[in-house]
């Protein structure tokens, strides 16, 4: 017997989970959201059995299916004594979770286990008000076809571009190089980045990291530098933008709006000058040893030379305000503070106009003044605001267990109120390291996502489903359930702030800090519901 249901797009279908009916309610949406469901599928007391699954809507709607797939969890990232709300998977893990999205429509349904498919909408650009339909067809080979429906209500109001909060997940071109086997930056390259470049956009991200040097993040990377640098024998350095320029406007048309410049020291210590490469790095020839002193005057040199350059670059290009720059990445303790201090002070000297932020969680680099823009953890992010600095927020491996994240085995419902979190308090912006980290740990070894999400370090504290939200494939990205149910997230912000809801309105009384908040879908439900008909009301 098949066994076909619908349910929403917050549950993980295991292998082993039983077979269910169907609980999806009416779907309530703006009339430009997009939204998202599942249909999962079971046989049982039969032999494997072929399915194709389609999804029709309303005339000039999009609607596409893809088939849920799975990677292996080798252990939890949060404690499973944590209450259900906080953890996910317990009793059907260690083992497969439901995570990349393949757009395949066609599967062989094997015996006994469980699986789903994806369905996402978007509504046409002329959608009314009011009820529609989309009706679910699966189709097993040689028997009758399983009909669904599920009714959407769309309600009128039209979301507006989010403003004053950008997004950025770093970016990483070394990967697209290496796992594609580009020449470097041949038209390949150019091909492959436009596809991930857009996968961005389409989840909401608005801000890209410029590799115009190679990013001196998580060890010592394989050289992806945009710029091409000649340096003579008299200390004289020349700047070749092409590729950066090519880089800004393929961004550009794609969508972004803001750009996040390389870091020029060092990680997690300020104590180098970064890997800087003779023309773009092919034959990984420096212009410095990798010793070099941030503040030495080798770097000193160089900076004075390549700043002013890079501002000429950005208002030709008219992105100098629309850009952020960062200093050198997670500095903590006496001796980077020191460091920070004096690398601050240089940048400062040479290029005043430089605004610097950086992921940091240490309020005494605030306090003090060495940074423009903190991006603290979202462990500290409310003592940051208390204290009535303006900053941005991050999250990186941890923290988990009661806290926001996006793990492998975090609920999908808490995922879904990364929006409504980042409306709650004033703050200017998210960072999070890990949009296509496909290596292992601090180094240039590939691994295969489709069985490494930890970058083999979760003995380090590094977490299954951090290092990336998703996959490659043949031509371009493999969206993750993750990355989904986040980037429909963002879309709570648009309908909070195009309506606009006070922070302090009652409706998110119930939201208290980055782990006291509502965490199960019927919560957001219920808000999505009042926000509707505050729009129906205006």
């Amino acid at each position: 017997m098949l066994n076909t249901w619908l349910t929403s797009s917050y549950v993980r279908h295991y292998p082993l989970s039983p077979a269910q009916t169907t609980d999806l309610h009416a779907i309530h949406a703006a009339l430009n959201e997009q939204f998202s469901f599942q249909v999962g599928l079971r046989a049982e007391g039969q032999d494997r059995c072929r399915v194709h699954v389609e999804a029709t809507g309303p005339s000039g709607w999009a609607v596409r299916v893809r088939r849920v797939g799975y990677v292996p969890l080798l252990h939890h990232n949060t404690p499973i004594e944590s209450s259900p709300l906080d953890v996910e998977g317990v009793g059907f893990t260690p083992g497969y979770v439901p995570d990349p999205l393949f757009d395949d429509t066609d599967f062989l349904l094997p015996a006994e286990e469980t699986h789903a498919f994806w369905i996402t909408v978007k509504p046409g650009s002329k959608a009314d008000p009011g009820p529609q339909e989309i009706t679910v067809v699966v189709h097993p080979e040689g028997g009758e076809p399983q009909r669904h429906t599920v009714g959407v209500t769309l309600h009128p109001v039209r979301l507006r571009k989010r403003r004053n909060f950008a997004i950025t997940h770093w970016f990483y071109v070394d990967s697209l190089i290496d796992w594609y086997g580009t020449d470097m930056f041949d038209q390949r390259f150019w091909d492959i980045l436009e596809q991930y470049i857009r996968n961005v956009v389409e989840h909401g991200q608005d801000t890209l990291y410029v590799p115009v040097f190679t990013p001196p993040l998580d060890g010592v990377k394989r050289p992806s530098q945009l710029l091409r640098v000649n340096s003579s024998s008299k200390g004289e350095y020349g700047f070749d933008w092409r590729d950066v320029r090519r880089y800004i406007r393929l961004a550009k048309a794609c969508g972004i709006k803001h750009f996040e410049w390389c870091h020029p020291f060092t990680q997690w210590g300020v104590k180098h000058a970064i890997r800087i490469y003779h023309g773009q790095g092919k034959d990984e020839r420096l212009l410095w040893p990798t010793n070099t002193g941030a503040t030495s005057p080798t770097y000193r040199t160089f900076l004075s030379q390549y700043l002013p350059k890079l501002k000429r670059f950005l208002e030709r290009e008219g992105i100098l305000k629309q850009s952020f720059f960062h200093l050198s990445d997670e500095p903590h303790g006496e001796e980077h503070l020191a460091n920070y201090r004096k690398a601050r002070a240089l940048l400062k000297e040479l290029a005043p106009w430089m605004k610097v932020m950086d992921a940091l969680s240490g309020i005494e680099f605030a306090d003090q003044g060495l940074t423009d823009m903190p991006i603290p953890s979202i462990r500290t992010a409310l003592d940051f605001h208390a204290a009535g600095f303006t900053s941005w927020c991050y999250y990186c491996c941890g923290p988990r267990e009661e806290f926001i994240n996006r793990l492998l085995d975090t609920p999908l419902a808490k995922i879904a109120m990364h929006g409504v979190l980042f409306y709650r308090w004033p703050f200017k912006g998210f960072l999070h390291w890990g949009y296509n980290y496909w290596y292992e740990s601090q180094t240039r070894n590939l691994i295969d996502p489709f069985t490494v999400q930890d970058g083999k370090a979760w003995a380090r504290s590094w977490a299954y489903g951090d290092t990336f939200v998703v996959y490659p494939g043949p031509d371009g990205p493999i969206d993750s359930m993750r990355w989904e149910v986040f980037g429909e997230s963002l879309q709570d912000f648009q309908l909070l702030q195009t309506l606009g809801i006070s922070r302090d309105d009652p409706l998110l009384d119930d939201v208290r800090s980055f782990t006291d908040f509502p965490k199960a879908q019927q919560w957001r439900d219920k808000l999505r519901n009042a926000l509707f008909a505050r729009a129906e009301k205006q």
